[in-house]
């Protein structure tokens, strides 16, 4: 009878990273965190937008995506998260917010059928597809600018008014 190999590759035996975890002790690391944060938290103006986010559009319109950017950064600074979320971040969420109202006003000003460019039948609308790109890259955004607040605010967010979200009210502005 063969006797068995232990490199069978795969077969029997522990596993490379299996088992309990081992939990690692984070208080010297809270000490620092805490030593880092200042006592009191002064409140600042709000930082001008980049040009991108100003811009007019083709047809001479305003995107409005600088006013998403003050009314998102005044609601962080109104729950005292200002500085926890980078610039950056509210930049892109509010161009993207903005470019998916952009679209939805294009759906409605020129329907949801387009003509086909060779066949000239009717096709959806490219606005739809685009607008719901804006709407998904928007939420992922808004995702992470949660969950950076979530992870410097912890409990305290979990208590807050959510009817100052922006998103909250951009949702409830176009139900009437």
């Amino acid at each position: 009878m063969p006797t068995k190999s232990n490199n069978m590759g795969g077969h029997g035996g522990r596993r490379a990273g299996s088992g309990r975890k081992k939990s690692v002790d984070v208080t010297p690391y809270l000490a620092e965190l805490e030593a880092m944060v200042p006592e009191e938290v002064e409140g600042a103006d709000i930082p001008d937008p980049h040009d991108y986010l100003t811009k007019p559009q083709r047809d001479g319109s305003d995107l409005g995506a600088a006013e998403i950017y003050r009314e998102t950064y005044a609601w962080l600074q109104k729950i005292g998260c200002a500085d926890c979320v980078s610039q950056s971040l509210i930049e892109k969420y509010s161009m993207a917010t903005a470019r998916y109202i952009q679209c939805e006003n294009l759906n409605s000003n020129l329907g949801f059928l387009s003509k086909h460019p060779t066949t000239g039948k009717p096709i959806p609308s490219p606005f739809i597809n685009i607008g719901i790109n804006y709407m998904n890259v928007s939420s992922r955004l808004w995702t992470e600018i949660i969950d950076t607040i979530k992870a410097n605010k912890g409990d305290d967010f979990n208590n807050t008014d959510l009817s100052t979200d922006p998103m909250e009210m951009l949702l409830r502005s176009r139900k009437g």
